[in-house]
């Protein structure tokens, strides 16, 4: 079955969700069906959930994780593992395309039904054109989906996140901000596009047909960079506020409290001026700041240059100074800490965690599968050991998975 084929298999079906009907999306969102085409290791693949917690058990290398990034690209961007959508097409897939479908439910009900994938390519060349269709209705963009659910992830490859890039950490907070801003990824992608025409004016030093750089021009790309920067950097400091809150809130013993804060220019302007005054003096910094920047071939200033500082609350320390077990502990509680935001406003997110509980001793592998039963939140676990998972009983759905095969067990 072609991946196409898979995307344009849903037909009609009465839409619940979309920027207005989401302040009434209920308590719980859960996928109720999943189905991969040609992704990764997988050919062709359909597992039935009832709504509960999802345990994917199996050796390495048997696809576990290969599931989740499926998941991932149920959000905007290039999934978890950061890969280019034609690396995920599974080897001698004809034609390069892969596709990803779900049915989403609510409870009342199905709710809606997901699709997206990579077309295929022309003349044996793969694609890199990502589609979205709901309910069977192709879709303009992937930041649709943040109005329908909010997926979050934690990683092996993310323990060291305190650590790694600046924007390793911008682009986490920018996950966590599409749940709830559904135009924040529209932005996010608006604010990128100005910003790399900017830096292409300034480096090339002539417009496309050759003459020189047109002012005027500049002044608009400028314009474009800061409107749509400081809605991004309004919607970051908007989602650090409401995590803050419910770090504190939340008393948990065994998940240390995280303290988080913005370092970026924007940030800091915000937190004193009216955003359209800080519109106003971007704008008239990026104008001023035209040579230096086009010598180091970059802006240097502005929302894509923002950092995340997170500290440990309890022992005052940074969190790139703490250990492995502690940065994980701390991602843990930022994720619950999230979810329990979502779950005040709309509903907790999808949690993709993976390999996370098999690094947990047991009481605090217990407290994790307990906050994930009191969110009400449909989590997706992945781990080599069954046994681990045991605390849950039979508050989850469990899967083994070997050879890109899925078989449900029983609890």
């Amino acid at each position: 079955m072609a991946s196409s084929a898979v995307l344009s298999a849903y037909g009609s079906h009465a839409r619940f969700g979309g920027a207005a009907a989401r302040d009434a999306v209920p308590a719980k969102l859960s996928i109720n069906s999943l189905s991969v085409t040609d992704f990764r290791n997988y050919d062709r693949l359909r597992m039935v959930c009832d709504g509960r917690p999802v345990v994917l058990s199996g050796s390495n290398g048997a696809g576990k994780t290969n599931l989740l990034e499926a998941l991932s690209f149920l959000a905007p961007g290039r999934g978890l593992r950061r890969a280019r959508l034609s690396e995920v097409t599974r080897h001698g897939a004809d034609g390069g395309a892969w596709a990803v479908a779900v049915s989403l439910s609510a409870d009342q009900g199905e709710l809606a039904k997901l699709g997206t994938g990579l077309l295929p390519g022309e003349n044996g060349v793969p694609g890199e054109r990502r589609v979205v269709r709901i309910d069977g209705a192709p879709q303009s963009s992937t930041a649709c989906l943040t109005q329908w659910l909010s997926v979050v992830w934690l990683t092996p490859e993310m323990d060291r996140l305190f650590n790694d890039a600046a924007s390793d950490r911008r682009r986490f907070l920018d996950r966590l901000a599409y749940g709830l801003d559904a135009g924040h990824a529209t932005r996010v992608n608006a604010y990128d596009r100005s910003l790399r025409e900017r830096s292409r004016l300034l480096r090339d030093g002539a417009m496309p047909n050759g003459t020189p750089p047109d002012p005027v021009w500049l002044d608009a790309t400028e314009a474009a960079m800061a409107e749509h920067g400081v809605a991004v950097a309004a919607a970051r400091r908007e989602t650090l506020a409401r995590l803050a809150g419910a770090l504190q809130q939340a008393g948990d013993t065994v998940f240390p409290r995280a303290e988080m804060a913005l370092d970026g220019v924007l940030e800091d302007w915000l937190a004193e001026l009216a955003a359209v005054d800080v519109e106003d003096r971007f704008r008239v910094l990026l104008a001023r700041q035209r040579g230096r920047d086009a010598q180091a071939g970059r802006a240097l200033d502005g929302p894509h240059r923002t950092d995340l500082r997170v500290r440990h609350c309890d022992s005052g320390m940074p969190a790139a100074d703490c250990s492995t077990g502690q940065q994980k502990s701390l991602l843990i509680a930022i994720i619950l800490a999230y979810a329990r935001v979502l779950r005040s406003v709309a509903a907790p997110p999808i949690l993709l965690l993976d390999e996370v509980a098999a690094h947990l001793d047991g009481h605090a592998r217990a407290r994790l599968f307990d906050a994930i039963d009191e969110l009400g939140a449909q989590a997706w676990l992945t781990g080599t050991d069954r046994a681990v998972f045991d605390a849950m009983g039979d508050r989850a759905q469990y899967f083994n998975v070997a050879n890109g095969r899925v078989c449900e067990t029983p609890a």
